[in-house]
C-alpha cells in the first residue's frame, strides 16, 4: 500500500462540509468471510450454517440470512452433516473437534491475519512462553485465540488483568495483541505490562491488523477538523467502537456510532459545521452512501474525501471452499457473483 497526502480538503469554501475518511469499510478479511459464505450458498444450496457471525454487522448478517444462511451461537445448534462455516473472528481447536464430532463439512473463513496470531499462540506455546494477550473479555476473536493454549495464555483487559498477571518465568513472556484494537491503547498497555515484566517480548510483527491500523490513522486525521464524527457500524464491532474513540481523542468536537442513517440524530448538528464520516471494517459501502445522501439533505453537500492510505490486499477463499468450486469447475477467485 502506497501512502500519499491529501490536498481536497485544504480549499473548501463551502460553511458545510462532510469530511469522507479512506480507508473505510469493508476490509479484505472481511471481503473474504461474506463472498465465502455466499458462494457456499451458491455451490450447497441453502441452508449453509455459520458460527457467530460472520462479521460484526447486522445489516451483513440479515442479508445472508434471506439468501438462507442460518447463524447459530455454537455447532451443537446444527444438523450433523451439515455445511458448516466458522466467522472471520476464527475459533478455537475445541470448536474445530465438536464440529468433526458432528460430521459437519467446515469452512474455515478465520480472517488470515487472525490465522497469523493462533499460529504466533502455537510457536509460544512449544516454546515454553508465557502469553499476556491483550483484547476485550467476550470477544470471538480472543475467544479462539485463547482457546489454542489455554494454559499458557492470559487476557489483559485493562489494569486489574495487569495487576494479577503472573509468569512462570519473566525471561519467557511476550504480549500479542487481538486484531481490532486501537493502536494507541494497545501501546499504552503495553508499557504498563513492561514496567511488571521488563524483560517483556514483543510480537513478531504487528498483530494489529493493516486495516485496523488504517482507519484510525484516516479518522484521525478527520477527527482532528470535525466538529461532528458519524463513524457507520454495529456496536458489537471492536474496530468500529475503536473509531468512535480515536476521533474523540483526535480532537472531534463529538462522535457516534451508527448501524445506519435511520440513527441520526437532528440535535447532533447544532453548531456544526464540518462532519466526519467513516466506517468499520465490516460496513459495505451502500450503508455510507445513505449517510452521505442524509448530510447532502442537511446542507452538507461539499465532501472531501480525505485519504491517508491505498488498499489492494486481497485473501483468497478458504481452501475447503475452493477445492470444492474447482472439482465442479466454478470460479473460485475472490470476487463477488
Amino acid at each position: 500500500m502506497t501512502l500519499i497526502n491529501n490536498t481536497d480538503s485544504n480549499d473548501i469554501d463551502s460553511t458545510k462540509k462532510v469530511l469522507l475518511a479512506a480507508p473505510r469499510g469493508y476490509c479484505a478479511g472481511v471481503d473474504r468471510a461474506v463472498i465465502a459464505v455466499e458462494k457456499a450458498l451458491d455451490h450447497y444450496g441453502a441452508p449453509v450454517y455459520v458460527r457467530k457471525q460472520i462479521v460484526h454487522n447486522k445489516h451483513v448478517v440479515r442479508s445472508l440470512e434471506r439468501r438462507g444462511a442460518i447463524f447459530v451461537e455454537e455447532v451443537d445448534e446444527a444438523p450433523e452433516g451439515c455445511i458448516m462455516v466458522f466467522s472471520a473472528h476464527g475459533v478455537s481447536p475445541a470448536v474445530v473437534a465438536a464440529a468433526e464430532a458432528r460430521n459437519q463439512q467446515t469452512i474455515d473463513a478465520t480472517c488470515p491475519l487472525v490465522t497469523k496470531v493462533h499460529r504466533e499462540v502455537q510457536r509460544f506455546e512449544k516454546e515454553g512462553y508465557d502469553i499476556l494477550l491483550v483484547g476485550h473479555e467476550g470477544h470471538e476473536e480472543v475467544e479462539g485465540t485463547a482457546g489454542e493454549a489455554p494454559d499458557v495464555v492470559q487476557l489483559i483487559d485493562g489494569d486489574k488483568d495487569i495487576a494479577t498477571a503472573k509468569v512462570k518465568d519473566p525471561k519467557k513472556v511476550v504480549w500479542l495483541s487481538q486484531t481490532t484494537l486501537s493502536v494507541d491503547e494497545t501501546m499504552e498497555t503495553v508499557l504498563k505490562l513492561r514496567e511488571k515484566f521488563p524483560t517483556l517480548q514483543n510480537p513478531p510483527s504487528d498483530d494489529i491488523c493493516y486495516a485496523t491500523q488504517n482507519r484510525q490513522v484516516a479518522i484521525k486525521k478527520v477527527g482532528a477538523d470535525s466538529d461532528l464524527v458519524i463513524v457507520v457500524g454495529s456496536a458489537n464491532s471492536s474496530n468500529t467502537v475503536r473509531l468512535v474513540e480515536v476521533a474523540l481523542d483526535a480532537g472531534a468536537k463529538s462522535a457516534y456510532r451508527v448501524d445506519d442513517v435511520t440513527e441520526i440524530q437532528e440535535s447532533w448538528f447544532e453548531g456544526v459545521e464540518t462532519v466526519g464520516v467513516s466506517s468499520g471494517a465490516s460496513v459495505p459501502e451502500d450503508l455510507v452512501s445513505e449517510v452521505l445522501d442524509y448530510l447532502d439533505s442537511k446542507g452538507f453537500g461539499n465532501v472531501s474525501t480525505v485519504t491517508t492510505a491505498e488498499e489492494d490486499i486481497q485473501f483468497s477463499l478458504p481452501k475447503e471452499l475452493r477445492k470444492d468450486l474447482k472439482q465442479a469447475g466454478h470460479d473460485t477467485s475472490n470476487k463477488k457473483r
